[in-house]
């Protein structure tokens, strides 16, 4: 069986062995369709075709399935934003918006890892891996903020972790509102990408980058 990333699951049979796997690819499959708050660890150990028992021979509950997805998922968006940052290649202002761009094509291309990561409210503190994996994601935006920042004099330099959360905002609110299937979605008179760029545009633009001169306030 295996999670297709159009929102199927395809049953190939399972092999001992392999609970772990089927059981991770059965949750993001019933994610995909119903949300977050429609998985059950029973739904799932059906789904993949194993008593209701069996997955807690690796999971201790549901919130402990979320997780490993939860973090599987932070390890992919890591790979995919740190590869549209590339290192501030070849110029830092195009890599930052290149990033938010990533961003908003995760969160479109991967609706169950997303939802994994950001709408099941798993406490981070209880999942040490989870915790980190995050964390590593964040620090590539961290590192493009406190990039951009050194181009400017010291004097004019705004707090790196400010402009880092600024633009993580601006991105996964956008993804969150505009991107992601959802039949009550706002429509928008731009796509959303477009949307992201221009904003991301003004930011930068205000504190003194991307051409602009910094905001007085």
């Amino acid at each position: 069986m295996s999670w297709t990333g159009q929102g199927g699951f395809e049953r190939r049979g399972y092999h001992h062995g392999n609970l772990r796997e089927a059981l991770v690819e059965a949750a993001l499959a019933l994610i995909a369709e119903k949300g977050p708050a429609g998985f059950t660890v029973a739904e799932a150990a059906r789904l993949a075709g194993v008593s209701p028992a069996a997955p807690y021979r690796h999971f201790r509950d549901a919130e402990a399935l979320l997780a490993e997805i939860a973090l599987r998922g932070f390890e992919r968006f890591a790979t995919v934003v740190a590869a549209a940052w590339n290192e501030g290649r070849p110029d830092p202002v195009r890599s930052v918006e290149a990033l938010g761009q990533a961003y908003l094509a995760f969160a479109r291309q991967e609706p169950a890892y997303y939802a994994a990561m950001f709408e099941t409210h798993i406490p981070f503190e209880a999942h040490a891996e989870l915790l980190s994996a995050s964390q590593r994601a964040f620090a590539i935006l961290r590192e493009a903020a406190e990039r951009l920042t050194a181009t400017l004099p010291r004097e004019k330099r705004p707090p790196s972790l400010m402009m880092a959360l600024h633009i993580w905002a601006l991105s996964h609110g956008i993804a969150s509102l505009f991107v992601r299937a959802d039949a009550s979605r706002r429509k928008l008179p731009m796509s959303p990408d477009e949307l992201l760029e221009a904003g991301v545009l003004i930011y930068l633009q205000s504190l003194g980058l991307a051409g602009g001169h910094p905001s007085s306030c």
